[in-house]
């Protein structure tokens, strides 16, 4: 099966010098999705150079591929795409509570913002559920992907025919992180920016451990309140159902995509072994592990490893 979305993007193109992702140097471009509304993107480096898509996890706006980060993989001769998923950011915005798109919507998204940029192929990086995107897709549309650079996350698929996640015998997440679902904070009050930025500061506090940067977080965290059309939404994407499923029938050993597999080794949420099984599965995969990294987008003291890592695997 396949998706051609080239028909619905109709683009509106602004600088993000007085756009909605504030003035980081990039290029923003909104992306037009079937059923209204859009997908806010934003673009750094030469149009000329093959595409690399950064994928955020579930809740997370764009914001969190840091603009320094998105500069420094550009300057490597990429040009670099980041973008909010729907009910994040600058993007489509349901009522809280209330997603009107499933899990497969956020995988043809993809395409859908790959159609956008007229690249036929592109390297995808994903981190945490992003990863699990990027996974899906790479097997569903394997003409469409150049690339894997997978952070932080777990297998998505079966390892093996025969062999499936729960045959890995993969460790489950920390104490503080069960005690965080099972026993969640109250909502902060969502018309109070100061409540939401501390709100989502102690939320990645608990998921970065040992990575943690509390002021980078705060800085990152106040750009998200500032750009996000509902900041509440957000949490619709643990709401969501599968849709119709992606890779059905295949595993990560169908894989044929240069991958590299980047994983912090205080990893509290997918511990270590989670990135550990995935590159074993993948065929010819690199494992690298992060010293002192938890459940997070790259820090900045892990940049340099990181972007090292991604320019060779898309090289």
């Amino acid at each position: 099966m396949t998706i051609d979305t080239r028909a619905e993007t109709n683009m509106e193109t602004t600088t993000t010098g007085t756009g909605t992702a504030g003035g980081n140097g990039g290029t923003e471009r909104l992306v037009p999705l079937p059923d209204g509304g859009h997908l806010c993107t934003e673009s750094f480096g030469d149009p000329a150079h093959r595409p690399l898509l950064l994928i955020s996890g579930l809740s997370a706006s764009m914001d969190w591929w840091d603009a320094g980060f998105c500069r420094a993989l550009a300057t490597g001769g990429r040009l670099v795409i980041r973008y909010d998923h729907r009910d994040t950011g600058a993007s489509r915005t349901d009522p809280p509570g209330e997603p009107s798109y499933t899990g497969r919507d956020m995988a043809e998204d993809v395409l859908r913002v790959l159609d956008a940029y007229d690249a036929d192929r592109a390297h995808l990086a994903g981190v945490s559920a992003g990863g699990g995107i990027a996974q899906t897709v790479a097997l569903e549309w394997p003409e469409r992907v150049a690339s894997l650079s997978l952070l932080s996350t777990s297998p998505a698929v079966p390892l093996a025919p025969g062999r499936s996640v729960e045959d890995a015998g993969l460790p489950t997440s920390s104490p503080e992180i069960e005690e965080l679902f099972g026993n969640p904070p109250p909502d902060p009050d969502w018309n109070d920016a100061d409540a939401v930025t501390d709100h989502l500061v102690e939320q990645e506090r608990i998921f970065a451990g040992a990575g943690f940067d509390e002021g980078w977080t705060r800085r990152i965290a106040r750009q998200v309140v500032a750009r996000s059309v509902d900041p509440a939404s957000s949490g619709n994407h643990w709401n969501l159902t599968d849709g119709d499923p992606l890779a059905a029938g295949r595993t990560l050993a169908d894989l044929r995509t240069p991958t590299v597999v980047l994983h912090g080794d205080a990893d509290p949420f997918f511990r270590p072994e989670h990135g550990e099984a995935l590159a074993e599965a993948v065929p010819d995969a690199r494992f690298v592990p992060l010293e002192g990294v938890g459940h997070q987008f790259p820090p900045p003291a892990a940049w340099g490893v990181v972007v090292a890592e991604i320019l060779r695997v898309t090289g």
